[in-house]
């Protein structure tokens, strides 16, 4: 049942205009040598952008000669500006929000090819279709806007966890992108490297202090840890390694929250939350040795960096969205759902994140690190 009048007018809409479409849109048509304008789709959150860039890059290497402009998110587009894969950015801004505009600026590249790597619907795939790209591809083929897919053929599913990278990577590899390449892409500026350095010494770094961590925060309460074991987990720390240093970071609009905990652990700890911005957070994670964090955007950053992360899951599924490659340098503690059925999002207390415990979270930071110089 459609609750947004807008939802069914664009749906009537899309169904009328592939109706008297007579172009052959269907990948049996598909041509590589005739692209020239790629659109590639990944306007979600920061992670899930960060799991496209493998394919993404797989894209560039098939097509390097292709003008290549990627869809990203308005609000953390900033991260990826560097990318050396794509030619230019649209900002998505959100639901309808500025969609013809959004459309008219498409159309000025004139795409031969769509690709959606991870997009919200139902805009997501209308506004491929809209671009006026010939053929649109996307995995797994089964919304209700399939009809509008050059591989709406064959239905295939996610049968089981499939990675983010993979899934992503398989829909490159329908249009003849070959790539085992499964590291994310997220280059580091010297400009950014320097801002976080000079912070961190302001903040009384030294080079002796050993730098951990903490992602308190999450875009869902679901994948949240509770700020009392954050706590606790932190005077375990500093108890253990006086030379350690916490950093606590988060959004701006979670500083408040991030204040508390760094109070609750006690003096010497570094809220960057409000202080340093987006872009520079892969500069500070490479400052770090290891991250203690949720399924958040800020563990993939972390891990394209190439720091330890200590990944707490519950609700969400690590197979699917959890450290992908250099698995050696991280560990992952897995609890499972506790409610039936779960309302994921939608959930007000994550009971299912108390079954991870202080202590074996302390052990899996102290395994990364290394006992040497610990008061355990």
């Amino acid at each position: 049942m459609r609750l947004n009048p807008i939802d069914g007018i664009l749906y009537l809409s899309m169904k009328m205009a592939k109706a008297f479409d007579r172009r052959d849109t269907d990948l049996k048509y598909f041509g590589p040598d005739k692209v020239k304008s790629i659109l590639v789709v990944s306007s979600t959150a920061i992670g899930d952008t960060l799991l496209s860039t493998p394919a993404i890059k797989a894209v560039r290497e098939r097509y390097p000669d292709a003008k290549i402009i990627a869809h990203l998110n308005r609000s953390n587009m900033e991260l990826f500006e560097n990318n050396p894969h794509i030619d230019g950015i649209i900002p998505y801004y959100g639901g309808y929000k500025r969609f013809f505009k959004t459309i008219r600026d498409f159309r000025k590249h004139k795409f031969d090819l769509a690709l959606i790597f991870h997009g919200n619907e139902p805009q997501a795939t209308p506004m491929a279709y809209l671009s006026g790209a010939n053929f649109i591809v996307k995995l797994p083929n089964t919304s209700e806007y399939n009809f509008l897919l050059s591989n709406q053929g064959a239905i295939i599913e996610n049968n089981g966890p499939v990675h983010g990278i993979e899934q992503r990577l398989k829909i490159a590899a329908l249009v003849g992108c070959d790539s085992k390449d499964k590291r994310m892409v997220l280059p580091i500026e010297n400009k950014d490297e320097e801002a976080v350095s000079d912070f961190l010494k302001n903040q009384g770094v030294g080079d002796d202090n050993i730098l951990i961590g903490f992602q308190v925060g999450a875009s869902t309460v679901s994948r949240v840890w509770f700020a009392d074991r954050f706590i606790e987990l932190g005077r375990k720390l500093v108890s253990a390694y006086p030379d350690l240093k916490i950093i606590i970071t988060g959004s701006p609009g979670e500083k408040d929250y991030c204040d508390e905990i760094a109070r609750g652990i006690g003096g010497g700890i570094i809220v960057t939350a409000g202080k340093l911005s987006l872009k520079q957070a892969p500069a500070l994670m490479k400052q770090l040795k290891v991250l203690v964090t949720g399924d958040t955007g800020v563990m993939h950053i972390a891990v394209a960096a190439g720091t330890s992360v200590v990944a707490l899951y519950a609700v969400a599924d690590y197979r699917i969205t959890g450290p992908y490659y250099d698995t050696e340098k991280h560990q992952v503690i897995q609890k499972w759902k506790t409610c039936d059925p779960c309302i994921s999002k939608k959930c007000e207390y994550q009971k299912c994140m108390e079954n991870i415990s202080v202590d074996e979270v302390f052990n899996a930071v102290t395994d990364i690190m290394g006992r040497k110089g610990a008061k355990v």
